[in-house]
């Protein structure tokens, strides 16, 4: 039975969504059961089968007062809503935060729960379904229908959707801290809440993919920590991924390109693809911003480097963990890589300096960053430690903004007299 109604802003109250307990829990607000049922990917959709009682977990989208749910056109729920439909209750449950009572009985949750009661309908109209599955893969990550194959006809009709009017909804929540007794408050047990988030990892690109991951679906991070594809004549640098492992250590397996560099040369593709990690780790610590080396002309993966010690709030950055394949030295792979980010560290994020650090030992690297127009300011002794286990004196050399456009000239007129490599 419904409770006469017609506040645009709640859904109506019923027998089956009037809790018995609790009821300061309950809610009927249309917008809060909306960003409830738009936050969670997942339901678990109930329903009788011959009598018996089925749970059903899959993916949902809500479409205004629609919510529709996907599923296979072979399943026992999607059979049975042909014709008349299918009753139907469906649950979307979010997670917030576990309590720690001081004792075990007020141990809770904080959670937000809708549920929904109705007769779920098989989605025959073309349109309609076409719409549901594009509104399907645009809450996996917006703009994603776009940048994916759409569904074959095969594909269509393998899959079902069904739609379930949002008519019988509650928002049943908790919030808050710690509720015990008196009696109890001073008991010697820690008490508190540990707040739960679903939050995105970091994606894990399918080996066969070459292209980048998209930046709908790369975490919202200040500029400074954003590896931004930068192009030049010679080389672009795309940010780094573990798919790059394979070429990445065919390019650069060579003793020399590791000599000077904090760990021994790795002997293999998967020793590469765990120098990619930490650096990805790196990254995700918001330490470091790691990027791959393509050759312009030819495509091929030469080497990789990176920002690290990015310090935004004192506009500073510097620029290593560089490695570059032997057959790309002095091609102006390396010259226009540097000319690349320093560009986009004084012209597009606003830094005032940038730093190179390098072993007392590498004389090659000394030279090449004097040659970028920077200026030697001192060494750190036994700042780092190398792969032999010894310390190694570390020579600091930076870079201003007010040296920046006569070292970019110049970095100009060397790329010039430089052919693109082959």
């Amino acid at each position: 039975m419904v409770t006469p109604g017609t506040d645009p802003t709640t859904y109506p109250r019923t027998t089956r969504t009037t809790p018995n307990r609790s009821r300061d829990r309950m809610s009927y607000d249309r917008a809060g059961v909306h960003a409830v049922l738009d936050e969670a990917y997942h339901c678990v959709l109930g329903f009788t089968v011959d009598g018996e009682p089925r749970v059903l977990p899959t993916l949902h989208v809500r479409v205004d007062d629609t919510l529709y749910l996907h599923g296979s056109t072979g399943s026992r729920p999607l059979l049975a809503a042909r014709g008349d439909g299918l009753p139907v209750a469906v649950a979307v449950t979010l997670l917030d935060g576990l309590i720690y009572g001081r004792s075990q009985f007020h141990h809770s949750a904080n959670y937000r729960s809708v549920v929904a009661h109705g007769t779920a309908h098989l989605v025959t109209d073309e349109r309609e379904k076409a719409a549901a599955m594009t509104a399907l893969v645009e809450k996996a990550a917006a703009g994603r229908s776009a940048d994916s194959r759409p569904p074959s006809r095969k594909e269509l009709a393998e899959t079902a959707v069904l739609a379930l009017p949002l008519h019988e909804v509650s928002l049943r929540r908790r919030v808050g801290g710690v509720r015990e007794e008196e009696s109890d408050l001073g008991l010697p047990h820690w008490a508190g809440v540990v707040p739960l988030r679903l939050t995105r990892g970091r994606p894990e690109t399918d080996p066969a993919v070459t292209a980048p991951i998209p930046a709908y679906l790369r975490p919202e991070r200040s500029p400074w920590l954003d590896p931004v594809v930068l192009r030049g004549e010679h080389v672009t640098l795309e940010p780094l991924e573990l798919a790059h492992a394979g070429e990445l250590h065919a390019a650069t397996a060579d003793p020399e390109v590791w000599r000077h560099l904090s760990r021994a040369v790795p002997t293999d593709a998967a020793a590469t693809a765990a120098v990619i990690t930490e650096a990805l780790a790196a990254h995700d610590r918001g330490e470091r911003v790691p990027w791959v080396q393509r050759c312009a002309a030819t495509g091929a993966v030469v080497g990789s480097t990176s920002y690290y010690e990015v310090d935004p709030q004192r506009r500073s950055v510097a620029i290593g963990h560089t490695w570059l394949g032997r057959p790309w030295w002095r091609t102006g792979i390396n010259t226009e890589a540097k000319l690349l980010l320093l560009t986009h560290a004084f012209e597009e994020l606003g830094a005032v300096r940038v730093v190179w650090h390098t072993d007392i030992r590498n004389e090659r690297s000394q030279r090449a960053i004097e040659r970028l127009g920077a200026t030697r300011e001192g060494v750190l002794r036994m700042h780092r430690q190398r792969p032999d286990g010894s310390w190694r004196d570390t020579v600091q050399y930076a870079l201003t903004v007010q040296e920046w456009p006569n070292t970019q000239q110049a970095l100009w007129e060397r790329l010039r007299r430089t052919a693109p490599a082959a």
